[in-house]
């Protein structure tokens, strides 16, 4: 056997390992959102619960490894080196492909990349054949490649973005008609009922699609409960409703009982059907090697990967625990998880993604279809209608995105289509039915409001038109690394694995990082009055520092001609401006929570967050060119304008020391002071101005670049400052109102 095939197998191994990584970080948003969406529990207890469907469901696996053995492509007719380098090449297209979903922070599909990754890389295998053997034509491509399987797959898709978001919007309707967003009076009389109907749906999706095929559930009963979808469903919800209302009058809470089982069904059949997209590729390349070495030749067509696989045990169970151990560990499935919630929170602020033409044209024909059809409804039964969907007070909310009514929902519809889908055959993709359940359900509670709608279609959008393009993606790395594998041999393989290996450490070493959820939004996480007072003061004294120490070391650089401090200093500026930024757009909340202060208490803080955002956009008004300039190898500045920008930075670190020192004590009493510090660098910026024009009058080769950055260094360092002292101004008269 050639040590190629055996590292081959090797490698294969290790991407299986980062597979599970990647895609479970992808697919935690399936079952994870609905129980974090509306914090039914904390963070960790709901991960137990999740763990503990994906330990069982792994165990139970149903092994549908012959999905990816032969499921898209027939392999009598590829050779052994051929097979080996079709999985190498899928999987390192696959794991690639995954992983920069999970660090855009957008849910894919693992299973339609698994697909049409097997697809392009036997799309190029066959090509290969056609290529070397004279006895092939292009024309026979067909007899390679199984091709209904992904048609199948790409209706699938339309299917369950359109069944899932209409599922969702009607649930969602019905049940805050029903039960309000004070839910409590109408859910005593009919919360055992209601939750039974979710029950009853959960229950069937983890026996009869999570463990359908484990073995627990004796084949007649599959095939009884096949022919009785209907039945068996009536059955399991009255009895859950029995139950529950039991459950009920012993004083539980039957909907975080319900939101638990469902994480936990849910995570059950993840691990159970899903576990086939990540091991699936690098077992079939294993049992390849296996087959090969038994038979004693390379030169063997893979025909006895049609026969059924058989998993074992131990890898089942090595696989349940890197998933768990994913679960809890890994930052990207956080930041996959943000993006569902940041778009069906019932919270307005900040939002993830931009307003596009598209966006805005179905905003507007929502908006005169539904004065259309309000017309049509009497007003009385409208205004009924509008009560029911009357958001609480804001002071009675909590800081969940969304409540338990919606996470129900969520759950229910989700678990009942795939069910029922499940039943007559027809292949919905988990993280697709998930997620437009979860958009649809947010739209019908009235949380798309038209101060976000705009942004919130654009991130749908944006995700939906990501799953396409997972295919598309999928197909075309897979199809040209398989390529360059079947040419290029040992060397090929050798080369793309360490790119491959190379380009998921500098991914993970630049995943965003995510603060945990009370030092995300300190102000918002405050109770009380004086202490968004107490909080708000800290950040500006916090971001002033953050200021002066990035203004100086980005003039520094600039004078040492210093790529890499600068190109950190815009990223920190950077961070600084979307700081202040979202403490801009989340100015209401504060405000509301200062109501029983006067109103000139607010009026100043809403100066202060004004102020600050406008330090913070001067401030990258610096960094950023001077760190395109000194990027584009652009010649430095020359000795005179270093001699006048140290005297500015002088006199700016001056200024801003005696500014946070006063910020700090809260001791305004040298304000006049700082006013004439002021004025003092504002003279050496003229004269600085001044001396830059009479260089350029009497030196015609005077660097046309370097003097416009000079010049836009020292404008905008007189902004900042100039801000700066407003903001400072507008500090003692915020604290002096409180006082």
């Amino acid at each position: 056997m050639s040590p190629l095939f055996t590292f081959i197998v090797i490698v294969l191994a290790v991407l299986a390992v980062l597979g599970i990584v990647v895609g479970v970080a992808n697919d935690a948003v399936n079952f994870l959102n609905s129980a974090l969406g509306s914090k039914v529990a904390p963070r960790r207890t709901i991960l137990w619960v999740a763990s503990a469907g994906i330990l069982i469901g792994t165990l139970t696996s149903s092994g549908m490894m012959e999905v990816a053995r032969s499921g898209v492509f027939y392999p009598s007719e590829f050779t052994f080196p051929e097979v080996m380098m079709l999985f190498l090449g899928m999987m390192l297209g696959n794991v690639l492909l995954l992983d920069l979903f999970n660090t855009l922070g957008l849910p894919t599909s693992t299973t339609v990349s698994m697909v049409f990754g097997l697809l392009g890389a036997a799309v190029a295998a066959a090509l290969h054949r056609i290529w070397v053997d004279p006895a092939f034509e292009l024309s026979n491509l067909s007899q390679f490649i199984n091709s209904g399987k992904a048609m199948v797959i790409i209706a699938a898709i339309l299917v369950s973005v359109a069944l899932a978001f209409g599922a969702g919007i009607l649930f969602m309707y019905i049940s805050r008609l029903i039960f309000s967003f004070r839910y409590a009076p109408a859910f005593r009389r009919y919360g055992a009922v209601w939750c039974g109907i979710s029950f009853a749906g959960i229950i069937y999706f983890a026996l009869f699609k999570g463990l359908k095929s484990s073995g627990l559930i004796p084949p007649y009963i599959n095939e009884y409960v096949a022919e009785h979808t209907l039945l068996t469903l009536l059955v399991l919800w009255a009895a859950a409703s029995v139950v529950l209302w039991l459950l009920q009058r012993m004083r539980l809470n039957i909907m975080r009982v319900t939101i638990l089982a469902g994480t936990f069904s849910l995570a059950l059949a993840f691990a159970g059907n899903d576990l086939v997209n990540f091991i699936g590729v690098p077992l079939a390349g294993y049992d390849s090697y296996r087959i090969a070495l038994e038979a004693g030749t390379e030169q063997l067509t893979m025909g006895q990967l049609m026969n059924p696989a058989q998993a074992n045990f131990l890898l089942l169970v090595a696989a349940g625990v890197i998933m768990v151990l994913t679960l809890f560990f890994s930052k990207k499935s956080r930041h996959v998880t943000e993006t569902e919630l940041s778009l069906a929170s019932q919270h307005e602020g900040d939002e993830r993604f931009g307003s596009t033409l598209a966006s805005r044209v179905l905003v507007r024909a929502t908006l005169m279809l539904n004065n259309f059809w309000s017309g049509l409804i009497p007003a009385r039964l409208q205004a009924a209608i509008d009560r029911r969907f009357e958001p609480l007070p804001v002071e009675e909310r909590s800081s969940a995105p969304y409540d338990m009514i919606r996470a129900v929902v969520n759950l229910t519809a989700a678990s009942i289509l795939i069910a029922v889908a499940t039943s007559y055959k027809l292949p919905l993709s988990t993280t697709y039915v998930v997620f437009m359940v979860a958009m649809g359900s947010s739209l019908a509670d009235r949380s798309w409001g038209r101060e976000s709608a705009v942004y919130r279609i654009t991130g749908v959008m944006a995700v939906i038109s990501g799953w396409f393009i997972t295919a598309l993606g999928g197909f075309v790395i897979a199809l040209g690394v398989t390529l360059l594998l079947l040419w290029g041999g040992w060397i090929a393989a050798v080369a793309l694995t360490a790119i491959c290996a190379w380009l998921l450490i500098r991914s993970h070493r630049k995943t965003p990082e995510l603060k945990e959820e009370a030092e995300k939004s300190r102000i918002e996480q405050a109770e009380t009055a004086d202490d968004v007072l107490y909080t708000c003061i800290e950040e500006v004294c916090t971001t002033m520092e953050q200021v002066t120490r990035i203004y100086n070391r980005t003039l520094v650089a600039v004078f040492k001609e210093n790529r890499k401090v600068l190109k950190e200093m815009v990223q920190a500026s950077n961070r600084l401006f979307e700081e202040a930024r979202a403490r801009k757009y989340g100015i209401m909340p504060t405000l509301r929570r200062l109501r029983n202060s006067d109103i000139d208490t607010g009026h100043f803080y809403v100066q202060v967050v004004d102020y600050l955002s406008e330090v913070t956009k001067a401030l990258i008004h610096i960094t950023r060119p001077a760190f395109e300039h000194i990027d584009n190898n652009h010649e430095g500045l020359s000795k005179e304008q270093i001699v006048d920008l140290m005297r500015v930075n002088d006199d700016v670190e001056a200024i801003f020391v005696k500014i946070n020192e006063m910020l700090r004590s809260k001791d305004f009493s040298e304000l006049d002071k700082v006013l004439e510090m002021r004025d003092r660098l504002f003279e050496t910026i003229v004269g600085a101005v001044k001396s830059q024009l009479r260089r350029i009058h009497d030196d015609e080769s005077t660097g046309t670049r370097s003097s416009v950055l000079y010049l836009t260094v020292l404008n905008e360092t007189k902004t900042m400052v100039l801000q700066a002292r407003n903001l400072l101004k507008s500090q003692s008269y915020f604290l002096e109102h409180k006082k």
